[in-house]
């Protein structure tokens, strides 16, 4: 009898068989049980996992890889481009908000026509708008290829979790998600380092693209070739045998609702006021709109956005962990490059290099998270993670002009290492919830919800770094020799890049250097103090997400081998149903494609 996949132990007296007939048989009983497809029913994940895993590692790294290098060129962008503060933000979030509003219709797709294509379809179209976004010659332009650029994204993260969930067996999840995520936060030292290094020679592009700062979108391109390359040998192809209709209706109100909003908190650091009714009423008309979009997914036969997720506490909480880590990343993530190198006056492969540690923290604790998970459980990893995080936003409190770097450096440690311990356990949870079915379009509420949070992080933050910058510098322009211009002087208003590139174009014109120095000195408190306000934000978002977790969420048993589940737990039982019956939706979800792989 067959014992396991590939290995017989036959119990009869040898003479009694020994016929070719039964030779035969034997010959095909064990061809049957050594075939490719006979891991499907082991419930030992596919035998190619962990080469899947690193094809769609570097897939998932041109996304998280293009934010955190635009992080760091956002002064260098700012100055070539003109670009307003406003502006800025836009090309961060008009490339997030594409991103969320289309993870569940992506997600949806890959689950009706198969992840892999959707994936490949999502690389191309990222690396098509990548390419075009280095020659964009305005603000405008950048902000469409960057939107773009967030259509093709949105079908690269919701694919990789979902072909994750769908090829490892769910007591390896913790450690697949765990490496998932600590590849995302090597991207987060790799992108500004990366960044730096070819802002530091834009020689080496500007011959292509006529700006200094191109090469940090090109970048993308043979990144995309490579991934593309591994996504055709390697992956699986997988979908849902009972897929559902696309909700379109759905699409359309969840980014008109997400845009409004965005565009309501980011029109403030044009009108310098939060009640101004150009910012009261795109949010008020958005949250309106959001609103019929839950409840028109609640009421839906074929939802993308399955709201009925929220009401599993262990998914519910995990998520809204998650989100509020996120939204303080984003934020920070978007302000400190300013201070790097502009106050602190670093060159930007030297800013670059700052993040380095931030990612060093999250490679760190990431994969290790899943065997503290075993050890200490998900509430304990999650919460002691976030207080790490809301330890490291107090410390970012106390960081003045002079403080020494190596402190700015360890804060930025604990910060990765707290992140680290927070996002693979609480995606590992919400991923071990669901039926492999579901998984593309479930990964892609997490995501979505992520991202929002995110977008949000950084319009709120960006708006208050540049409404505070604003209130705080307008004292101190007053000093400003009367020949400059009143609309140079309402620039120097916007932003501390615009304010130090009018005190620099002041110095080669030969005003004073006292009066100078001291504007300088003022714009760079001003900045300091304002940046300060925005972390006090970060600490409050964060320490909710902590006391949500520490108090809310359930004592969930990890996934492992022959667990037992008690009998009180809802949500453990959700895990180990999805365990008991994960080969036979497995060998539902592979399709024969035609591929390798």
């Amino acid at each position: 009898m067959v014992t396991q996949p590939g290995r017989l132990r036959v119990v009869h007296p040898p003479e009694r068989y020994d016929t070719q007939s039964f030779r035969n048989s034997r010959m095909r009983e064990a061809r049957r049980a050594m075939s490719p497809d006979g891991w499907m029913t082991s419930g030992e994940g596919h035998p190619r996992r962990w080469a899947i895993l690193g094809v769609l590692v570097v897939s998932l790294l041109i996304v998280v890889l293009d934010n955190t290098v635009l992080n760091i060129a956002l002064p260098t962008i700012q100055k070539d481009l003109g670009a307003t503060a406003g502006e800025l933000v836009w090309a961060i979030d008009s490339y997030i908000l594409a991103f969320a509003a289309l993870l569940f219709t992506w997600g949806a797709l890959g689950d009706r026509y198969g992840r892999k294509r959707i994936l490949v379809i999502g690389l191309i179209i990222f690396g098509l708008a990548s390419a075009a976004s280095a020659f964009a010659t305005s603000p405008g332009m950048l902000i469409g290829f960057r939107a773009v650029m967030g259509i093709g994204g949105a079908a690269v993260m919701p694919t990789t979790l979902a072909i994750i969930t769908v090829v490892f067996p769910p007591h390896e999840r913790g450690k697949a998600i765990g490496a998932w995520a600590g590849a995302v936060g090597a991207a987060v030292a790799l992108g500004p380092v990366l960044g730096g290094l070819l802002l530091q020679h834009p020689e080496w592009s500007s011959w292509i693209t006529g700006n200094d700062w191109g090469a940090v979108f090109l970048i993308n391109v043979p990144i995309v070739i490579i991934g593309l390359i591994g996504v055709w040998r390697i992956v699986p192809e997988t979908r849902d045998p009972h897929p559902r209709k696309l909700d379109l209706i759905g699409l359309v109100l969840s980014v008109v609702g997400l845009t409004l909003v965005v565009y309501g908190i980011i029109h403030a650091s044009s009108t310098l006021s939060w009640v101004d009714p150009g910012v009261i009423l795109p949010m008020l008309g958005g949250l309106a709109v959001l609103v019929v979009f839950l409840w028109y997914e609640g009421r839906s036969d074929h939802k993308s956005f399955d709201v009925s997720l929220f009401a599993n506490r262990g998914y519910a909480v995990s998520l809204a962990a998650v989100t509020l880590a996120f939204f303080a990343l984003s934020g920070i993530t978007f302000t400190l490059p300013f201070y790097l190198q502009i106050l602190r006056g670093y060159d930007t492969l030297i800013a670059g290099l700052c993040f380095v540690p931030f990612a060093v923290g999250q490679i760190i604790a990431a994969p290790r998270s899943a065997a503290m998970v075993l050890k200490f459980g998900y509430r304990a990893v999650m919460t002691t993670g976030l207080l790490l995080v809301a330890l490291s936003l107090i410390g970012l409190l106390f960081v003045q002009l002079d403080t020494p770097l190596w402190i700015v450096l360890v804060v930025f440690f604990i910060f990765g290492f707290g992140m680290g311990n927070v996002i693979a356990p609480a995606s590992t949870v919400m991923q071990n919830v669901l039926p492999l079915a579901r998984a593309g379009a479930g990964s892609a509420v997490q995501n979505t919800v992520r991202q929002v949070g995110g977008a949000l992080g950084v319009a709120i933050i960006g708006t208050v770094l540049a409404t505070q910058y604003a209130t705080r510098i307008t004292p101190a322009l007053g000093q400003l020799p009367e020949q400059v211009p009143e609309e140079a002087r309402q620039a120097a208003e916007n932003s501390i890049v615009a304010t130090d590139g009018l005190l620099s174009g002041l110095e080669q014109a030969g005003a004073p250097a006292t009066v100078l120095d001291a504007l300088r000195a003022s714009a760079y408190d001003a900045f300091l103090n304002s940046a300060h306000v925005t972390y006090i934000i970060s600490v409050t978002v964060v320490v909710i997400a902590a006391l949500l977790v520490a108090f809310v969420l359930p004592v969930i048993t990890p996934p492992r081998k022959d667990a037992v589940v008690p009998d009180d737990s809802t949500t453990d039982e959700l895990v180990r149903e999805e365990e008991i019956a994960y080969p036979e939706q497995l060998s539902e979800e592979i399709a024969d494609d035609g591929r390798p792989g």
